[in-house]
């Protein structure tokens, strides 16, 4: 396979000879001037012998000079010469064994260089490419597109534009297939024209890495939602027996141990106080069985949906903790399926417990509101704050879940925090529905 053969801007060796003729050829011009007006001055007896044998002796030093002055110009010219062809030959060399194809176009776009890596890329042999337009090397549906752009490369002025960039392009091989590449482009100029060169890489493997790694994440995102979807939904089960069956059942006994009391003979004391005790311990075991299904999850956030329960647990926080919270909703009509409320609801109870338990905040700020098909949440508190540059302590996961919640429905969770300056947690989830199947 033959060398490419390369063009160093400025290689015009029979330009730079003419351009010495021009420099050096007045002065051996005058030389040969003063020797012939010499010899016809001595001929007709203008001057003395001495001023003849002078003139002659000027002039001929004078041409001697011109000629020596011109052969040393062309010494180093010829140096010049072999070390540039050096230089190209090395060049060469180097374009030739880049792992990179390398291209070059001139400013019709017609190919001038190839290199070998160009030929193992796109499957053309160099004879059959050089000096054709660059568009066979291009999709058919981006040649206009791709001839415009470098145009506009041409005319900005810019040297060159980066390999890495994020943008992948497609280029065409000889049997028609589509590969996808990433390209760096330079221009330069070689006398009057201008020189497009394009490095090109294939990112194949690449591309398809990447498409198997966001289709392996969106799998796993899709998992984590049914999962957590069925996970709500066991929850819902398990509140709603608590509360249907087994808080209804432990009232149910208690309004039989009242009847038990109320016919108890009189007088019989350690009766009756065990049966006051019972009762007791039915009253606490009824509220705990109720805190405990409020707990898994509300039922009025199935019953009566996500404002409700927000402000239920909203009062609740208040309630317990003894934080005013202020709840503002700027919307009137705000109606969420799951898994949008329950993910909204366990991030505001996530947030509270935060507030609460962590940040010991005097006063905490909710607002809902929603546009552009998106539900924002935010949640503010006055409390101690925290370093987001500071390592998450072990076995702490509580802004993690916040962020995996809103991810597994596309969402995000930005939070802003400094010490002693309190903590703002600002929630923004898509609306649209998504199809999960528990």
């Amino acid at each position: 396979m033959g060398q490419v053969p390369m063009r160093i801007p400025g290689d015009a060796p029979q330009d730079g000879r003419g351009r010495m003729l021009i420099v050096f050829g007045p002065v051996l011009a005058l030389g040969v001037f003063t020797v012939l007006l010499a010899l016809v001055a001595g001929l007709f007896g203008f001057y003395r012998y001495e001023m003849y044998a002078v003139a002659v002796v000027v002039g001929a030093l004078v041409m001697l000079l011109a000629v020596v002055l011109f052969y040393r110009q062309t010494d180093e010219r010829r140096a010049s010469d072999a070390a540039l062809q050096i230089a190209q030959a090395r060049v060469g060399d180097i374009v030739e064994s880049a792992m990179d194809a390398i291209i070059s176009v001139d400013e019709s776009q017609r190919i001038v260089l190839y290199n070998a890596a160009a030929e193992r890329l796109f499957r053309w042999p160099r004879a059959a490419v050089l000096g054709q337009p660059l568009e066979i090397l291009v999709p058919e549906r981006f040649r206009a597109v791709h001839h415009g752009h470098i145009e506009r490369f041409g005319r900005t002025g810019v040297t060159s534009r980066r390999m890495g960039e994020p943008r992948v392009l497609y280029a065409l091989r000889a049997d028609g297939g589509e590969f996808p590449i990433e390209a760096s482009i330079s221009q330069h100029r070689e006398g009057e024209r201008k020189v497009f060169t394009v490095i090109l890489r294939d990112v194949t493997e690449r591309v398809q890495g990447e498409e198997a790694l966001r289709q392996s994440k969106e799998e796993l995102r899709e998992l984590a939602l049914t999962a957590q979807t069925v996970r709500e939904q066991e929850k819902s089960r398990v509140a709603r027996e608590l509360h249907d069956e087994l808080a209804q059942a432990l009232t149910a006994l208690k309004m039989d141990i009242g009847w038990v009391r109320e016919h108890v003979p009189r007088g019989d004391g350690p009766l009756s106080g065990k049966l006051a005790d019972i009762e007791t311990l039915l009253d606490g075991t009824v509220a705990a069985t109720r805190r405990i299904s409020a707990d898994l999850r509300p039922l009025m956030l199935d019953d009566l949906g996500l404002v409700p329960a927000v402000e239920w647990l909203v009062q609740k926080f208040t309630e317990r903790n003894g934080i005013p919270c202020e709840l503002s909703i700027g919307v009137d009509d705000l109606q969420l399926e799951d898994p949008q409320a329950s993910t909204v609801f366990r991030i505001l109870q996530e947030s509270l417990t935060n507030a609460a338990r962590h940040a010991h905040a005097s006063r905490v700020e909710v607002t809902i509101d929603r546009s552009d098909g998106v539900l924002a949440l935010t949640v503010r508190d006055d409390g101690r704050g925290f370093s987001l540059q500071q390592p998450r302590k072990p076995g702490s996961y509580g802004l993690m879940g916040l962020r995996e919640r809103a991810y597994l429905l596309g969402g995000e969770v930005s939070i802003a925090s400094e010490p002693d300056r309190g903590t703002t947690i600002e929630v923004r989830i898509p609306l649209e529905s998504r199809t999960v199947r528990p």
